[in-house]
């Protein structure tokens, strides 16, 4: 029996195409495989986006921070909100997702789940209250004593918020009970309601008052009188990111900007 070339060359034709679709198929199967998924990141691989959550009078130089972090670490996101302390970590105990929380106060880390914390906590910078009025300053504060002069109209943060503490602190070593005209949930609240002459003066961080340039005038509280926030920073996600992006805030880069911002080193 023979076979006549043409049926020789349709034979190898059919295997070649055969083994081809069989290649491909092994293929397909291969990059479907569990725990890959289509398009996404393999097993292992660091995730590209670090979520921090952090206390408001840290906006901008977090901002300045996450910059320098993302240009570093090329297709990297930095994903930040800022908030209350308070709420941060009410936020982290519902389960909300994060990887990096930096706060304001050592107090208001106290109430974060221990199973949140990926990381021990560590402070990275410090701050110091300072009184904050309009920028032409109607009411003409001077100090401390002016807090509790009749018609004023004083605006502070809530108590559980960590510069709303740091202010019921300054009042009872004071010794003073001013009237309060409103309390506010976070320090960049109180501070528009000064920049917005809805406020004679208000009780903020002073590194909020060199924040907002000429909106305000920042009238300073004596070192004697003043109290001082530490700010804790920890990791809430065992993502390698969180460690790397807490290790940016501590660097000497990360810590040349707060110094810039008016935060001072622990």
């Amino acid at each position: 029996m023979s076979f006549s070339p043409t049926a020789t060359h349709r034979a190898r034709a059919f295997l070649v195409a055969a083994l081809l679709t069989l290649a491909l198929s092994l293929a397909a199967c291969a990059s479907s495989s569990p725990g890959t998924p289509a398009g996404g990141t393999s097993p292992g691989e660091a995730p590209r986006t670090v979520t921090v959550l952090a206390a408001a009078s840290l906006t901008d130089v977090f901002e300045l921070i996450a910059a320098d972090f993302e240009a570093d670490h090329p297709g990297v996101t930095v994903e930040q909100s800022f908030s209350a302390s308070s709420t941060i970590v009410q936020q982290v105990n519902e389960g909300a997702p994060a990887d990096v929380v930096a706060l304001a106060g050592q107090s208001s880390l106290e109430p974060l789940e221990q199973d949140r914390r990926a990381t021990e906590p560590v402070v990275f910078t410090t701050n110091t209250l300072e009184l904050a009025v309009p920028a032409d300053n109607p009411a003409g504060v001077g100090g401390l004593d002016d807090l509790t002069a009749d018609g004023i109209r004083l605006v502070v943060c809530q108590p559980e918020v960590p510069c709303g503490a740091a202010t019921q602190t300054l009042f009872q070593q004071l010794g003073i009970s001013p009237q309060v005209a409103s309390f506010e949930p976070d320090v960049r609240a109180t501070l528009s309601k000064v920049a917005l002459g809805e406020a004679d003066v208000g009780v903020v961080y002073r590194t909020d008052v060199a924040a907002a340039g000429d909106r305000v005038v920042g009238v300073q509280i004596p070192p004697a009188d003043n109290v001082v926030s530490s700010y804790p920073i920890l990791a809430v996600s065992d993502s390698p990111l969180a460690q790397q992006f807490i290790d940016e805030v501590m660097s000497g880069r990360g810590q040349q900007h707060l110094a810039g911002a008016g935060f001072v080193a622990p």
